[in-house]
């Protein structure tokens, strides 16, 4: 399809959402393709508010902050995409989305290089002991000293989830002299001179630094905890840009109180405030050797609005010309143009038959078919139809009567 075909649909009469304060670049890469109604507002809302906002939105786009439960899906009757503005996409409930076929797109890797950089930051601050000589600065005290203050270079840095953001860490962590391990459940190749651990066990022994970059799972849940923090090097360090409920902060504050671990650079949290300004707890206030930070591991501008592009470019590909590559939850298909056809998307329960009826259907009624591809995961197929021009009033009325399905739209 090329730039200038215009869609069947009017562009004024999509309305997309943007929540948690949006990069602009995602704004403005909609209304510089003619989409007039996009909101955005700046913080996160509760469920009975986006329950409300969301009963005429096509496009929903939001960040870590705002959670997508079935009942939000359930109340988003013209919803066909969730755009994920951030990493992850836990706080989304993916089997709901996939059963009522709307599509969830994320930005896994556009702020990987926001948080590897913060990670070695912090490595510096903890193991130079800054927290305390900054604030015995900021009280007019005069403490020049070096004890229990080291460098990074030579040091073993203990990389926990070899992924987007653990392969860039270990990247820098070795262009500053640090030796580095790695632990992953799954097999992945060492970039550099790393090296694979055999164990959790082995990695946490042997490491002055470990930092953790794994997703928030049943088995990763509190894998930081009163036994594994005994495996530490006496004197070593934690850093956590991870997920907040990865660490037992109790058990973390017992581990540093005692002075098992030298320092902790936590950026997650098991409660974290909805919105900015809101009162903020957690046991390891007041810990001289703890750096704390508001969940800003990849809160750069820079990262923020590669983001905004990434996301954006996702969400406008799957309205306009139903490219489903990178969802989680549709099928993912990277489609062809085709300038002399009609385009039709119908998303339909995994079930045996729905292709074949499809195809009668359409033949039934004297409707040829162009192109033709379809893609499946355990719950749902997605098919997208490209239709002669001589396409059938009707052809769109036949599709959504079609057994098993879930939605139906036409494109061009």
């Amino acid at each position: 399809m090329s730039e200038k075909k215009t869609t069947s649909y009017p562009k004024e009469k999509i309305n997309i959402l943007f929540l948690e304060n949006i990069s602009d670049a995602a704004v403005h890469h909609f209304s510089s393709h003619g989409y007039t109604n996009v909101r955005k507002l700046s913080g996160a809302i509760s469920e009975a508010e986006l329950m409300k906002e969301i009963k005429n939105v096509h496009l929903l786009g939001i960040r870590s902050k705002t959670k997508i439960t079935k009942n939000v899906i359930k109340a988003a009757e013209k919803l066909q995409a969730i755009g994920c503005f951030c990493i992850g996409v836990n706080q989304v409930d993916l089997n709901a989305a996939t059963e009522a076929g709307v599509a969830v797109f994320n930005a896994p890797y556009s702020n990987t290089r926001s948080v590897a950089e913060l990670v070695i930051g912090a490595s510096i601050m903890l193991i130079r002991k800054i927290i305390d000589k900054n604030k015995a600065a900021h009280e007019g005290i005069w403490n020049k000293d070096a004890t229990g203050s080291y460098e990074l270079r030579g040091k073993t840095l203990g990389i926990i989830g070899y992924g987007n953001i653990g392969t860039q860490v270990s990247v820098l962590a070795e262009s500053l002299g640090m030796k580095v391990l790695f632990y992953d459940v799954e097999t992945k190749l060492p970039l550099g001179n790393a090296n694979d651990s055999r164990t959790l066990k082995e990695l946490l022994q042997k490491s002055d630094i470990v930092t953790l970059h794994v997703p928030e799972l049943n088995t990763t849940k509190n894998m930081i905890n009163k036994n594994t923090l005994k495996l530490f090097k006496k004197g070593s360090i934690l850093i956590n840009y991870a997920r907040g409920e990865v660490v037992d902060i109790d058990a973390l504050k017992r581990s540093l109180e005692s002075g098992h671990l030298s320092g902790a650079a936590i950026d997650v949290f098991p409660v974290e405030p909805e919105k900015n300004g809101d009162h903020f707890e957690t046991p390891l206030q007041g810990l001289s050797n703890v750096l704390l930070t508001p969940h800003i591991g990849g809160s750069t501008l820079e990262a923020q609005n590669n983001i905004g592009i990434d996301v954006s470019n996702k969400l406008f590909n799957y309205l306009e010309k139903g490219i489903s590559y990178g969802s989680h939850t549709i099928p993912a298909i990277s489609l062809p143009s085709h300038e002399e056809a009609h385009r039709i998307l119908h998303i339909h329960k995994n079930v045996p038959g729905v292709l074949s009826e499809i195809n009668s259907c359409l033949s039934n009624n004297k409707i040829n078919v162009l192109g033709q591809y379809l893609k499946t995961n355990d719950q749902i197929g997605y098919v997208v139809l490209d239709l002669d021009k001589h396409l059938s009033k009707n052809a769109l009325e036949l599709l959504k009567k079609v057994k098993h399905t879930i939605k139906v739209r036409i494109l061009y």
